[in-house]
């Protein structure tokens, strides 16, 4: 069951050239962390009961920098909290949406995610997350 926004992603080109905006704003990075099997590196940002990831990409090849070649930096993807993200997978796949994995896999923070294709979903990146332990991502 989806529970909550657990964050917003934004593509940028720098974390180091992003963060003061956001620190200004009195919002603070809480961790950075490398998703190697993404070729990305993440900042989390603490917003009330949800995050901000500003999502970095680490090589040219990755999906992040080819976001950033196509449209520059902005709105990258909407993350939703879940309970059940195999469960989610399933009834999605069922339904007739496009998802970009065959199955969850382990993303930031070891959550299990799944990412919807944006062109059945209204345009949106849409990613479903659930805790490394279970819980909400």
């Amino acid at each position: 069951m989806i529970e909550r926004i657990a964050h917003i992603g934004i593509a940028v080109r720098s974390i180091d050239e992003t963060r003061p905006l956001y620190e200004t704003l009195g919002l603070k990075i809480e961790a950075i962390e490398e998703v190697a099997e993404e070729e990305v590196r993440v900042a989390l940002i603490s917003c009330g009961e949800s995050h901000i990831e500003l999502l970095e990409p680490t090589s040219e090849t990755s999906p992040i920098a080819r976001f950033l070649d196509r449209r520059g930096p902005g709105l990258h993807h909407l993350c939703l909290a879940t309970d059940d993200v195999k469960g989610d997978d399933a009834r999605l796949k069922e339904a007739g949406f496009r998802v970009l994995r065959p199955e969850p896999t382990r993303g930031a923070g070891g959550c299990w995610v799944q990412f919807v294709h944006p062109k059945t979903t209204g345009g949106v990146l849409l990613e479903l997350s659930q805790g490394a332990d279970g819980d909400d991502g």
